[in-house]
């Protein structure tokens, strides 16, 4: 690399191309100054072919940073030829049509370049004019390719620049277009990552709370009621085990690198409502369903996001609440569901102060989690909405309002809704028999 005054390091590549232009120029410069009009034979360049290609190619390395000092001492030169006894030609301009394409190639403005160019050639077409004497085709054709050749050089300066400014603008699109795409996939990629953090905290902290709780009941029961105590335990095993087969199963998806074999199992929804009741059941949560309005089929993203918001409330009733019931409420209106999990707890000092046998813990202790960041963030990617928050009269709501697709078979979309109802309610009620049987058993 090679430092020059005006743009910095340049290549050493470009000194050598300008040393080729200029000696060219040169070169061409002399033959112009020996060329005579009477069709001589040609003889040595004179003092003044000298002069003239000296001085107008002395300019041509600087026409870069100073292109108008440049224009104008190349001209000048071609100009004054005639009157120092040479014949204007081609050759004699041949520095000026090299200045003219420069500027054409760099100038800002497509009006300067186009002035400049103009003014070269004028200039040249009126020095190469003879002024006595009669105008002959052969002076008509030097003067003309004289005039024409900045013109011709302009035209082609302009092309190239605008070439390299479309190939400029394209390469730049390109670069645009990559940063766009990676940009994107690390948006993808960020996005998966919560998705995945998501559905792994709901598949963990569920599990993990009825285990808790399960293993509380037991520590707390193993003294005074063995058989109790058995029943917990072996609660507990089939809860831990439910987990880790769903873990394993989340994992192993994650784990594949193209599609699976087989098909995977359909993801959970409100059909699998009275399951999820079940499991908190057996932790010692009773939860009462109740359903207002006509249900209809939920499209999967939305179903899913019902159940996990359910399941990840009732968790938080569990861990959280200090108490052994609470509410689900949903309610079917003609473009949306609500879903609201309400307890009348104390909260986490409730909790705490519930646990008072061995192995308890206090949730204070405990970092916050992202149970509700996840709710919300759940309700937000399907276009709903959730809140969340103590109720005036004691206790914890969670209400969130999701949107449902438009019913193209009321028929058939009452049948299905109304089986999930129903199936839904059976088990509540089940629930509900069964948690008041064994409600003296529980503690």
């Amino acid at each position: 690399m090679t430092h020059t005054g005006g743009g910095g390091p340049r290549p050493r590549g470009t000194w050598w191309r300008e040393g080729a232009i200029t000696a060219t120029a040169f070169a061409l410069c002399l033959l112009g100054g020996v060329v005579n009009d009477d069709g001589s034979t040609l003889s040595p360049p004179s003092a003044v072919a000298y002069f003239i290609a000296v001085v107008s190619c002395a300019v041509l390395p600087v026409r870069h940073r100073a292109p108008l000092a440049a224009m104008a001492v190349t001209t000048a030169s071609g100009v004054v030829a005639p009157f120092l006894g040479l014949l204007l030609s081609p050759l004699i301009a041949a520095p000026a049509v090299i200045t003219a394409y420069s500027f054409a190639l760099t100038a800002r403005t497509e009006r300067r370049a186009v002035s400049a160019v103009a003014l070269i050639s004028a200039a040249l077409l009126v020095a190469s004019t003879p002024l006595f004497g009669a105008l002959s085709w052969k002076d008509a054709s030097r003067v003309g390719a004289v005039a024409a050749f900045p013109l011709v050089a302009g035209v082609l300066g302009h092309s190239v620049r605008n070439r390299r400014a479309y190939l400029a603008a394209m390469e730049e699109r390109a670069l645009r277009a990559e940063q766009s795409r990676d940009s994107e996939a690390r948006r993808r990629v960020a996005e998966e990552r919560v998705r995945i953090a998501r559905e792994l905290h709901d598949l963990v902290a569920h599990q993990i709370t009825l285990a808790n709780a399960q293993a509380t009941v037991a520590a707390h029961l193993f003294d005074t009621r063995p058989e109790q105590t058995r029943k917990s335990l072996n609660e507990l095993v089939e809860t831990t085990s439910d987990a880790l087969d769903e873990l394993r199963a989340t994992v192993g998806l994650l784990r594949q690198s193209g599609d699976a074999a087989v098909p995977a199992e359909p993801a959970p929804g409100l059909s699998r409502l009275p399951t999820l009741l079940e499991s908190f059941r057996r932790a010692g949560l009773e939860v009462s369903v109740h359903q207002e309005g006509t249900a209809r089929p939920l499209p999967p993203g939305v179903d899913l996001t019902a159940y996990r918001i359910v399941q990840e409330a009732l968790t938080n009733v569990t861990k959280h609440a200090g108490t052994r019931s609470a509410r689900v409420r949903l309610v079917w209106s003609r473009d949306r569901v609500t879903i609201t999990v309400a307890d009348d707890g104390g909260g986490a000092r409730t909790a705490a102060t519930a646990a008072t046998g061995p192995g308890a813990s206090t949730a204070g202790d405990r970092p916050p989690g992202y149970g509700l960041i996840g709710m919300r963030e759940r309700a937000t990617a399907v276009g709903g909405h959730l809140s969340a928050g103590r109720r005036p009269e004691g206790g914890f709501l969670v209400s969130a309002q999701l949107p449902l697709p438009p019913a193209k078979d009321a028929t058939h979309g009452t049948d299905g809704a109304a089986a999930v109802e129903n199936r839904t309610a059976d088990a509540a009620t089940a629930d509900g028999r069964t948690g008041d049987a064994e409600d003296g058993d529980a503690l």
